[in-house]
């Protein structure tokens, strides 16, 4: 009998030993450490401020639960979208996906809903609380909170204020004619004249241009997951664009516009607020001397008196579901310290964006002595101009909405160019400058309505 007791006591034993043994520990841990890749956009991989950041987080927080965040790959936003669609679609020599990356909504159906770490099913609702409405408004799926926000930019309008000051002494225009895109783009033609054929003036994103520019009007950019360019008041938009355009001012080449600046083939640009990431501090003559500038950050341009609004954009932070719940701790535990008020102004002040949290937004403009770099300060200050008196409006989404959104930028400025070239020819021809320039900015809004319907 007592042999009997005593096998049945070691084979409890045993049984318990097993489950705990089995037993998934809850959260990562030293004895129970966790790695999670990460794709971002924020910087190169030398001057990247989140990589900043999380160096910070791995030395802390991360070495104290056992978490290591390695960040893979830092680029673009398009370059981000194209590896996950190859990764999720299995295509050869893809690389695997990502633990966490930073994306735009439209990932979503690139990944799909059900690959996807639901945010708010491991931040409590006094946590997420604490975020800006609109910001975190952004990131839901119906009830899913797929997209976490950890910094916000909006759009500005950046100046060679060293080389504007040269222009201005010579011409009658002065900053005040820069807050209106109607007084922009007359600069930019007068630019133009003044500096025997050399570009004023890039736009980095057109689909938010008019975007914004059809909410001046009381219409939308956007209608049943189409773009609305027959409506009245994209005309109202197109014209003085299309004219700056066709006569020179603008430039429409492809690429992002800090590149254009170092070598003074443009001197002015609207674009993200984080483009002061990538703002050089002098610039490259064709004789190879060289200048140091200042620059000038302005809110963005109104397109009437009486509406005042930007888009807020910036994408957020995705993790992939795993199987292994101590990543999905793991990744939650990240997101959580990186949004936290000191942490996240951190990472935000050294990056041109926004901080996601309505406390750190408080205090950030409450005293913008606390953004370090003080060239970036300005910024912020045309930010703080905005925040006060304008409206902000995200990018709508809906299915196909970044091909759209990309099909539109190139067809834009496929079509301003053919219509570019085509006003110098006809104009050393001895045709009359303003009635060719009339005909060619309409016949290109005939072009462009027509590209966006094939």
């Amino acid at each position: 009998m007592m042999k009997r007791i005593i096998t049945i006591i070691i084979c409890l034993i045993n049984i318990i030993t097993c489950f705990s043994a089995c037993a998934q520990p809850k959260e990562p841990s030293p004895k129970n450490p966790v790695a999670l890749t990460m794709w971002h956009v924020y910087g190169s991989q030398t001057t990247s401020p989140l990589n900043t950041v999380i160096d910070e987080f791995n030395q802390t927080l991360g070495k104290e639960k056992g978490i290591t965040i390695n960040v893979v790959s830092v680029t673009s936003s398009s370059a981000i979208d194209k590896a996950l669609s190859a990764a999720a679609g299995g295509e050869p020599g893809a690389a695997s996906l990502p633990d966490l990356f930073t994306a735009y909504p439209r990932v979503v159906e690139i990944i799909g809903e059900e690959n996807l770490l639901i945010w708010n099913d491991y931040f409590t609702e006094e946590e997420l609380s604490a975020f800006h409405d609109d910001f975190l408004s952004e990131g839901y799926f119906d009830s899913k909170l797929l997209m976490l926000p950890i910094a916000k930019s909006t759009e500005a309008l950046f100046v060679n204020q060293t080389l504007f000051n040269r222009f201005r002494s010579d011409v009658t225009v002065s900053i005040n004619d820069l807050s209106t895109f109607d007084g922009l783009f007359e600069v930019a033609r007068k630019y133009y004249d003044w500096s025997g054929g050399q570009h004023f003036l890039q736009l980095n994103d057109y689909y938010n241009y008019a975007y914004i520019g059809m909410k001046s009007y009381g219409s939308e950019f956007v209608r049943n997951n189409q773009l609305n360019l027959h409506d009245e008041a994209f005309e109202h938009i197109w014209m003085p664009l299309a004219k700056a355009a066709i006569y020179g001012g603008i430039c429409l080449d492809d690429g992002y516009a800090a590149a254009k600046w170092k070598t003074i083939d443009i001197i002015a640009n609207t674009g993200s607020t984080a483009d002061v990431l990538y703002q050089p501090e002098e610039v490259f003559y064709p004789d190879n001397t060289t200048e140091a500038i200042t620059t000038l950050a302005l809110p963005y341009p109104l397109f009437t008196d009486d509406f005042s609004a930007v888009v807020h954009r910036g994408g957020g932070l995705f993790a992939i579901k795993s199987d292994n719940e101590l990543k999905n701790q793991a990744a939650y535990l990240f997101a959580k310290w990186l949004t936290e008020h000191d942490n996240n102004l951190e990472f935000v002040t050294q990056a041109g964006y926004l901080p996601v949290t309505d406390n750190a937004i408080n205090s950030l403009f409450n005293d913008i002595t606390i953004v370090k770099n003080e060239n970036y300060r300005g910024t912020y200050e045309a930010v703080a101009k905005m925040n006060r008196e304008y409206s902000f409006y995200p990018l709508p989404l809906y299915n196909g909405a970044s091909d759209t959104q990309n099909n539109f930028e190139n067809n834009v400025k496929a079509v301003l160019r053919t219509a570019h070239i085509q006003y110098d020819k006809r104009v050393s021809n001895g045709e009359d400058a303003e009635l060719v320039l009339n005909e060619l900015a309409k016949s290109s809004l005939a072009e462009l309505r027509s590209l966006s319907e094939k």
